[in-house]
């Protein structure tokens, strides 16, 4: 559970950079990564995506919209985690069996692999969605709060 729920954060940050590639082409320039980090208001991605959508000025229309769409991709996604934690368990498994059976550890590896892919697709999907939501100058000035709070993470990390 704790790993799909880390698999979904992951899914997260990939469909947030995807939104934010789609703010980030209206606005030219070298060297621009990442983007906003759309999260579903209340839900499985925090509370953040209230706080960006008030920076925009969002209509209430807008608002359920976005909730919606990400709604809808955390139904689609539910399914898995049960999936995901088999999977974890088969691979613990593996590794603590008496003998390391290489070929079964890649085969199990694969599957986690290809759920993570549907995980990040979907997610991804999401956030094209809800950035089309949104006009131009809204996924602007989002792209541009998130490349500053980008910038103030660098610096912590840089020394």
């Amino acid at each position: 559970m704790k790993a799909f729920q880390n698999l979904l954060r992951i899914g997260t940050v990939a469909a947030a950079l995807a939104l934010g590639g789609v703010a980030a082409q209206a606005q030219p320039g070298p060297g621009h990564h990442g983007g906003p980090a759309m999260m579903a208001p209340g839900g499985l991605f925090g509370g953040h995506m209230d706080h960006l959508l008030d920076l925009v000025n969002a209509t209430d229309a807008q608002r359920s919209q976005i909730d919606a769409i990400f709604k809808a991709a955390r139904t689609d996604l539910s399914g898995q985690r049960e999936a995901g934690k088999k999977l974890h368990e088969q691979m613990a498994a593996l590794y603590a069996a008496p003998n390391i059976d290489a070929a079964a550890i890649e085969a199990v590896r694969v599957q986690m692999s290809t759920q993570h892919e549907t995980a990040s697709k979907r997610l991804s999907l999401a956030s094209i969605d809800a950035a089309r939501v949104l006009t131009p100058e809204q996924r602007a000035k989002i792209a541009d709060v998130m490349k500053k709070r980008q910038a103030r993470m660098a610096s912590r990390h840089a020394g």
